[in-house]
């Protein structure tokens, strides 16, 4: 058997195309995701019952049914039902794939703010502070340091999992591969191209997660001093 990756260059556009693809469905799919998890996130912590049972069922939903499912039901059911017609695979792609992250990043949500100690929520109360202020001012920028690993380790899996949106003829990574092998009659190379093209598309994200999870650590130092630092400084020797 000989592998011949010489035979890609003439697909070379195709493999381009899902990588944007890829990219837009990953992209669209988390931030909405995560913006969307932080609301049901909080809504399944709400005391009000109408309130809190909603989120939970939206969450046990979309946490408890295969991606694949909700694909297909989102692209062949839910779409066309609404609009008379479907609105092309990158919009039921990534409205499956931000409806499935913002159930998992809700439950990060949820576990970041209850591993918080009540105390902060009951200190700030008893200043007068509204519970929404609260929340915002002081629970979150805590509650968000301990949950960046879990939500970058989304933002892997969710980019691999776009691959699944191949099924509904998003022209994505997946799909080059399997139109490369229809057309070549080769299945190593475009299969192990589409592996190396996830493998660094993840390796990047890995690399930007360590990034970001090293920059809202406790421990971080600035390598460089900011400007009010050397203003005040300069002040205060009187020149």
């Amino acid at each position: 058997m000989s592998i011949r990756f010489d035979i890609l260059w003439n697909y070379k556009d195709l493999f381009i195309r899902g990588i944007w693809i890829t990219l837009g469905l990953t992209i669209v799919g988390y931030t909405c995701g995560v913006l969307l998890g932080l609301v049901f996130g909080l809504g399944k912590l709400s005391k009000r019952k109408w309130i809190h049972y909603p989120c939970k069922w939206y969450i046990d939903f979309f946490r408890g049914t295969p991606l694949l499912v909700q694909i297909f039901l989102i692209h062949l059911a839910v779409i066309p039902t609404i609009f008379g017609h479907s609105l092309g695979f990158f919009v039921s792609g990534a409205l499956a794939l931000m409806l499935n992250c913002s159930a998992y990043s809700a439950e990060i949500f949820r576990a970041g703010i209850q591993s918080l100690d009540k105390g902060q929520m009951e200190a700030a109360r008893s200043l007068g502070m509204p519970h929404g202020l609260a929340m915002k001012e002081i629970i979150l920028p805590q509650a968000f340091r301990r949950m960046v690993p879990p939500l970058g380790n989304e933002l892997i899996a969710l980019l691999k999992d776009s691959s699944l949106v191949t099924v509904i003829a998003a022209t994505d990574i997946l799909y080059a591969a399997k139109v490369v092998a229809g057309a070549s009659f080769r299945v190593w190379e475009p299969y192990i191209l589409a592996a190396i093209l996830y493998l660094v598309l993840t390796w990047v994200c890995t690399k930007l997660i360590a990034y970001v999870e090293k920059r809202f650590s406790t421990s971080y130092v600035p390598s460089k001093r900011p400007k009010a630092f050397s203003f005040s400084r300069t002040i205060s020797d009187g020149r």
